[in-house]
């Protein structure tokens, strides 16, 4: 198995064209974010995909952006799948990575909704991985783990930074939960969170360690998993992001850390640990 790192287009600022240079720069394999609404701009995407022969992971928000609209009916939220859906597929992604539902649901309107968003992605003839994420059905290891047995063939998106803000704590007290749902993993977020919140201000500091190596220890449980599925592939994002996760100092405003250096450090270390992981099956 081998490990594909994608660089994340969360907070873009630079053009496309920027984005690319820095992708091949830190040697990622391609770029993972939502397709623009507009023809040309996802033609001229897709294009430099093309020319610079770079993968692409598609990411779509169902009823808003990352938090959905709180009263939004199931049938809007696969609406917008649907068209989210089909811009996404112009421009031949590896799979859609899918930020679905949403966390005020019960559990029954939760599974319709991931019942039919299967359904519609089996119509389109593409893979669909569903994001846990805050907000959204996903937002936490019980629920997960409940809508999971009841849909055994549903793929995730793992970003466990957010489970460890909503419990408010590492969730080393839910290796049960992780263990549970890794035959279910297909794609990693790899942000480090902590008990105060999904994002640390930088995971190469001592004062983080712990929380960076117990993700590092659940990211292992995902890919023993995925080898045991036959995966040739492991594909991770890091995904440190703007929106209020990095921390900024009071009144000046000031960002306590390079987002871009996060990311490219979370690159590089993971590939590390990959190797070390690969190293001792």
């Amino acid at each position: 198995m081998k490990l594909k790192i994608f660089k994340t287009l969360w907070g873009l600022t630079s053009t496309y064209e920027q984005a690319v240079a820095e992708t091949l720069e830190a040697e990622m394999q391609g770029i993972e974010g939502p397709a623009p609404h507009g023809s040309q701009t996802r033609t001229h995407i897709k294009q430099l995909l093309h020319d610079n022969q770079l993968e692409y992971i598609a990411e779509v928000t169902t009823a808003g952006s990352y938090v959905p609209d709180r009263h939004a009916s199931l049938e809007e939220h696969l609406d917008s799948l649907k068209q989210k859906m089909e811009y996404s597929l112009e421009l031949q992604p590896l799979f859609i990575t899918c930020l679905g539902g949403c966390d005020a649901w019960p559990e029954e309107k939760s599974l319709e909704f991931f019942s039919r968003a299967m359904d519609i992605a089996e119509s389109f003839k593409v893979t669909i991985s569903f994001e846990t994420h805050r907000g959204r059905s996903f937002f936490n290891p019980w629920i997960t783990q409940r809508l999971v047995e009841q849909l055994p063939l549903i793929k995730l998106t793992c970003d466990f930074s957010h489970w460890c803000v909503v419990s408010e704590r590492l969730i080393d007290t839910e290796i049960d939960v992780i263990n549970a749902i890794a035959g279910n993993a297909h794609h990693i977020h790899a942000r480090v969170g902590y008990d105060q919140g999904p994002q640390v201000p930088n995971p190469a500091a001592p004062e983080y360690q712990d929380a960076l190596h117990a993700h590092q220890s659940w990211w292992a449980i995902l890919w023993q998993s995925m080898m045991d599925r036959n995966y040739s592939i492991a594909t991770m994002t890091p995904e440190f992001g703007p929106d209020g996760y990095l921390q900024e100092a009071p009144f000046t405003r000031e960002p306590v850390a390079d987002l871009w250096e996060l990311n490219c450090w979370m690159a590089n270390t993971e590939r590390t640990h990959f190797k070390n992981f690969i190293s001792n099956r």
